[in-house]
């Protein structure tokens, strides 16, 4: 009986140090919606209302990714490729950052490259699939602003 407690101890020990999942799940609804585009889309940029930030730090998926997120996407994307380059870019007033899990299932992000204070990630050959989408911000407070996705570097 002792042996047989020992095991079960042990088994809830590991259980509860066993790596966290990753926070993010694309499974579900995305906060602001998704659309489906194909390469030389119109109107291009396509535009989507958001408000960014969240609750978990987008530092713990690395690939130097940064800010606040949710655990939603915030947005999500069918795309179908062609030849022109997929580029996701935020605008806001305040700083903000992407974190996007790309079709390939890995995730991709972006601080300032799109200069004051926006992020921009670029696929200069992109993939077919779905694309998910989440814009964080610096600091607990959210942030209204928009998501960009064009074909025009």
């Amino acid at each position: 009986m002792i042996k047989r407690l020992s095991a079960l101890a042990l088994a809830c020990a590991l259980t509860t140090t066993a790596m966290p999942a990753a926070a993010q799940d694309s499974s579900q609804t995305p906060n602001f919606g998704s659309a489906r585009l194909s390469a030389g889309f119109t109107p291009d940029p396509y535009s989507v209302d958001v408000v960014a930030g969240g609750s978990i730090d987008a530092s713990r998926l690395g690939n130097g990714c940064v800010g606040k997120i949710s655990s939603a996407p915030d947005f999500k994307l069918t795309y179908t490729a062609g030849s022109l380059p997929l580029v996701f870019r935020t605008r806001s007033g305040e700083d903000t950052t992407l974190v996007i899990n790309g079709a390939d299932g890995r995730f991709y992000c972006d601080d300032d490259s799109y200069g004051d204070g926006d992020a921009e990630v670029r696929f200069n050959s992109p993939r077919s699939g779905v694309y998910d989408v989440w814009i964080g911000t610096y600091g607990d407070s959210p942030a209204r602003g928009a998501l960009l996705i064009t074909e025009t570097p």
